[in-house]
């Protein structure tokens, strides 16, 4: 097992790779879209974002120049790249809506594919959903008032529909007046990532890229009228299911599968684990399920995390642990303290492991 930092695209400086050295880390997952533009210190103010969500999408279809970019920049500062986290919103927004464009876009992804295998990119990140992350604010929620995010389903309105022109919480394209994307049907859902996994998962197999889904968090039934996927642990077996490849895997987030109503955080650990369905791992605590629930420090939620540890090297599992995101600790850079007390008391589970 390792460590691992993950960092938002306006992150990617040289001092923040500094600080990941210097805290031991030597792999990072990479964010290039370029949501959370709107904020110098992106990744730090999550919430549920404004009218247009969590910003407008800029990007087109990365290519072989910027995976390999990006790899000998992070390996210059002794780094290796773990995975890309999310596609960018532009790149798919018509195979999540199932639009007139869905094919052109997955012919598209599969040479950008193609061009990450080349590159050296080891595995994408994705989180397949129509409503994306909705729903969060920030507020005081762990331990002596740090700031969070948090999820109160009773606060909102969870059928406000989505404005034509948005899909995973980003606004693609200019939207008609009073047009909202249409309400979508769980089984809906699952044809749609069905549809795209037939196309896609060959490719990456032949270009040795993992493809590693994320559950949904808010982990609701629907959101916005549409279906979630991945809101129950059983789910992941329905996806691993679809596709027997070993392309096909689960970026688990701990904190996500805790959110869940049923099913046990440890046994989903320990089954996808033991199979190696793990792209890798979002290393974060929580208090609370749906409908209500809040993000905490790791020594303070309701997942024992030395126990997760110690499932994970009794199988082996070989892969990166990052925090995700954090609580902000109250001083003068909230975000650089916060992930180095994750990553401090990381490092210690894996050493006393």
């Amino acid at each position: 097992m390792q460590i691992g930092l993950g960092l938002y695209r306006q992150q990617l400086t040289e001092e923040n790779f500094t600080f990941a050295r210097q805290l031991g880390v030597t792999q990072v997952v990479v964010h290039l879209e370029n949501y959370l533009a709107h904020d110098d210190k992106a990744g730090v103010a999550l919430s549920r974002g404004d009218g247009d969500g969590w910003g407008r999408a800029v990007d087109g279809y990365w290519t072989y120049d910027t995976f390999k970019a990006l790899i000998d920049r992070l390996g210059q500062h002794g780094l290796k790249l773990a995975a890309i986290e999310n596609f960018a919103v532009r790149q798919w927004s018509d195979v999540l809506l199932a639009g007139p464009r869905r094919d052109a876009q997955i012919a598209r992804m599969q040479q950008m594919i193609r061009d990450a295998g080349r590159a050296g990119v080891p595995c994408f990140g994705y989180n397949f959903s129509v409503a994306g992350v909705w729903g969060w604010v920030r507020g005081p929620f762990a331990r002596g008032g740090a700031m969070s995010v948090g999820f109160d389903a009773d606060a909102l309105d969870l059928q406000e529909p989505i404005p034509e022109g948005m899909v995973w919480n980003m606004r693609y394209a200019e939207g008609r007046p009073g047009v909202t994307v249409p309400p979508v049907s769980s089984e809906e859902m699952w044809q749609r990532l069905a549809y795209f996994l037939r196309a896609v998962l060959p490719v990456a197999e032949e270009a040795g890229v993992r493809l590693a889904l994320h559950p949904d968090d808010p982990p609701m039934e629907s959101l916005r009228g549409a279906a979630r996927l991945v809101n129950e642990p059983d789910k992941y077996d329905r996806l691993i299911g679809l596709d027997a490849s070993r392309a096909n895997g689960a970026e688990l987030c701990l904190g996500s599968v805790q959110e869940m109503r049923s099913g046990d955080v440890y046994d989903v650990v320990d089954r996808l684990s033991r199979d190696d369905r793990i792209g890798y791992i979002h290393f974060r605590n929580v208090k609370g399920k749906v409908p209500r629930y809040s993000e905490v420090f790791l020594d303070e939620g309701d997942i024992d995390m030395a126990r997760i540890v110690a499932i994970l090297k009794r199988n082996a599992w070989p892969g990166v642990l990052i925090p995700d995101h954090t609580p902000e600790l109250a001083c003068g850079d909230p975000w650089h303290a916060g992930m180095a007390y994750a990553i401090g008391y990381m490092r210690a589970l894996l050493a006393r492991a």
